[in-house]
């Protein structure tokens, strides 16, 4: 069973940054396009991040241009680089496959605040 475990999330003035890590256990997640998702109080968990297996990467209008998603297929790890944090980007952070295949790991918490 595949397990993904996030780390990385923290208090952070705004303006801040962060880098988030995810590691898949095993290799299977070589062969996978891979999301970073996130999850505000009282919000649906939304796709925020993507990559694919060819490191094409896409993002969501509202941190396009702030975050940078990439991934060391050696480490079988996917990062998340957040920088100029806003607080409305205070969520619990998650990774999946695109496609939400996998169970959901414990996520991070990343708290955006002065």
């Amino acid at each position: 069973q595949v397990q993904l475990v996030e780390s990385g999330g923290g208090l952070v003035q705004p303006g801040g940054s962060l880098r988030l890590s995810c590691v898949v256990s095993g290799s299977i997640g070589n062969s996978r396009d891979m999301g970073w998702y996130r999850q505000a109080p009282g919000k649906q968990r939304e796709l925020i991040a993507g990559i694919t297996t060819f490191r094409t990467t896409n993002y969501a209008d509202s941190v396009k241009g702030r975050f940078a998603i990439s991934r060391d297929n050696a480490k079988n790890t996917v990062y998340l680089q957040m920088n100029s944090l806003k607080p409305e980007d205070t969520a619990v952070y998650y990774c999946n496959t695109r496609w939400q295949e996998w169970s959901w790991g414990q996520g991070t918490q990343v708290t955006v605040s002065a």
